[in-house]
């Protein structure tokens, strides 16, 4: 969405811009602006994300042969090298994969070739630019990275757009030299698409996904099911909080190769009547307006995107203490900040829920306040110069 917001906040009649993606799959290609220019497909990119059965049946025996090398390097450094949540192996996908691609519009120089998200590889190798911005969107103080690895990706581009201030600061403990690069431009959202992309659906979809019954609290989360979003661990916090007297439903809004462990964590705690995975939704916005508070329990986040939309919907939002959850919630004003820890987790919501004046309180505040930024796109023109 912070693609599609900063590509709805250019101004096209100064700008003439190209879009590459892997694959012209997805919810959001709908929403690209009419005024961008969608190049075509090229098969081996498709290859980067697909199952290796599918690659293998194909034919594209070099992207397969990269992919199981770099799989390979992954698990190797990964044992040297023990982490809970290790990206090494997007870079080592990065390094072994590009050079079996073809490069991205040839033909054309562009003014500025912008990498939105990693690997940045491509960008670099295969975009013909005067100049080159690559974007950070994750928190790097919560990864393990090989910084040998990735420091001469990075030092490759003229700019480093970082989205907050918190972000930068993770990512320059780490490359400490790449300081001069950064720029900072937060991820652009409209409050006017989300609101009404919001009343697209069905109340009685949402009714019969998502039922309000009265004296029952309706939690909900959307994101990615990886590490970073911590659903794992939503069992044993409903269910805390159930014990505490409230009478909750946590639904959780996505997809992702965790789901069996949620699945798994659900069963364990008994919580499948409390606890329900509503799957991979192409527009969450109503069950968003829908729910009674929205819940981001994460490990780590760079700066959430879905937590600024529920606030643009002007619904309560209760955050765990991430390390950047201070660049973007004002505890008990416009949001609420929970301890990380399960029990203490749970007692910071059901706390909040029980106080009806601060919820009264934080809603009237959203109600009274803008939270767009899409003056922040004028500083691409900025990466120009």
């Amino acid at each position: 969405m912070s693609l599609i917001g900063l590509l709805q906040s250019l101004d096209y009649s100064r700008h003439d811009v190209d879009l590459f993606v892997y694959s012209h799959r997805g919810e959001l290609i709908e929403f690209i602006p009419k005024e961008v220019t969608l190049l075509p497909e090229i098969p081996e990119y498709a290859q980067i994300e697909r199952p290796m059965k599918e690659v293998l049946k194909g034919g594209y025996w070099r992207i397969l042969a990269a992919r199981l090398k770099a799989r390979w390097k992954t698990k190797r450094y990964i044992k040297a090298h023990p982490s809970i949540d290790s990206a090494v192996g997007v870079q080592y996908v990065a390094d072994y994969l590009t050079p079996h691609l073809p490069a991205i519009n040839p033909d054309t120089t562009y003014d500025l070739a912008i990498s939105f998200l990693t690997p940045h590889n491509i960008v670099r190798d295969k975009v013909r630019a005067k100049r080159k911005a690559a974007w950070i969107h994750t928190d790097y103080s919560t990864l393990h990275i090989n910084p040998d690895q990735e420091l001469p990706v990075w030092s490759s581009f003229d700019t480093i757009v970082s989205i907050s201030d918190d972000v930068t600061k993770a990512f320059l403990r780490i490359f400490p030299s790449l300081k001069d690069k950064i720029v900072l431009i937060g991820n652009i959202l409209s409050p006017l698409f989300v609101r009404e992309r919001a009343e697209s659906l069905s109340q009685d979809i949402i009714e019969k996904e998502m039922p309000s019954v009265e004296g029952r609290i309706n939690l909900l989360s959307v994101g990615r099911f990886c590490t970073a979003k911590n659903y794992d661990n939503v069992p044993e916090i409903c269910r805390s909080i159930l014990e505490s007297g409230l009478d909750v439903r946590w639904y959780l809004i996505g997809y992702g190769g965790d789901e069996k462990l949620i699945r798994d964590k659900i069963a364990v705690a008994k919580m499948e009547e409390y606890v329900i995975i509503l799957g991979k939704k192409p527009n969450p916005y109503p069950y968003i307006k829908a729910c009674d508070y929205y819940v981001q329990p994460s490990r780590y986040e760079g700066n959430s995107v879905t937590v600024r939309e529920a606030q643009m919907l002007c619904k309560p939002v209760i955050v765990t203490d991430y390390p950047t959850a201070g660049s973007q919630i004002q505890d008990g004003v416009d949001g609420v900040i929970v301890p990380m820890d399960n029990s203490r987790c749970a007692a910071g919501i059901a706390d909040f829920v029980l106080d009806g004046e601060k919820r009264r309180r934080i809603v009237n505040y959203l109600k009274s306040h803008d939270y767009g930024n899409i003056s922040e796109a004028k500083k691409v023109d900025v990466l120009l110069k």
